[in-house]
């Protein structure tokens, strides 16, 4: 148990980076790393190699996140939006035109570029073939580019 805590204590920050990257909201981002360490706990018994913890670890954030999503889907969050400055409003329209594209673009662009993993990591995380990562990955960054220079995400930032 104390080897476990220990783990958990070197990928702490780095859950927080993955669930609040899916999420875009602080509290259910520390409701998932919750729930993935209580996943975590309750079936450790199922990794066999201890070298694919991280890898094991993302997953299982991922579905706890992708759950929290299904369980919250009619509820909207408004943030506030008062005169920020130029870059933050670079920043802001970014975040609604990355809110714009599907989930399955979203989490594999997050954990490509936000993460940093490998084609073959998230492959294994999200158990898909490398090829389907690529060709998402690739319709994903074509689908943010889209939106990022088309006129709908002009009015994105404005709203």
């Amino acid at each position: 148990s104390e080897a476990f805590i220990s783990i958990i204590e070197e990928n702490k920050s780095y859950l927080y980076r993955v669930a609040y990257s899916i999420l875009k909201n602080d509290a259910d981002a520390a409701d998932a790393i919750q729930d993935t360490i209580l996943s975590c706990w309750k079936n450790i018994d199922k990794l066999h190699n201890l070298s694919y913890f991280k890898t094991w670890l993302t997953r299982i954030c991922i579905n706890c996140c992708k759950q929290i999503i299904r369980k919250n889907q009619n509820i909207v969050y408004v943030d506030s939006y008062d005169g920020v400055e130029s870059a933050e409003e670079s920043n802001f329209f970014s975040k609604l035109c990355f809110q714009g594209i599907g989930e399955t673009y979203k989490t594999i662009l997050t954990l490509r570029y936000s993460c940093g993993f490998s084609i073959k990591e998230i492959s294994e995380m999200l158990n898909m073939k490398e090829n389907t990562v690529k060709t998402r990955l690739s319709r994903g960054r074509e689908a943010y580019k889209k939106l990022y220079l088309s006129e709908q995400g002009e009015a994105l930032c404005k709203k």
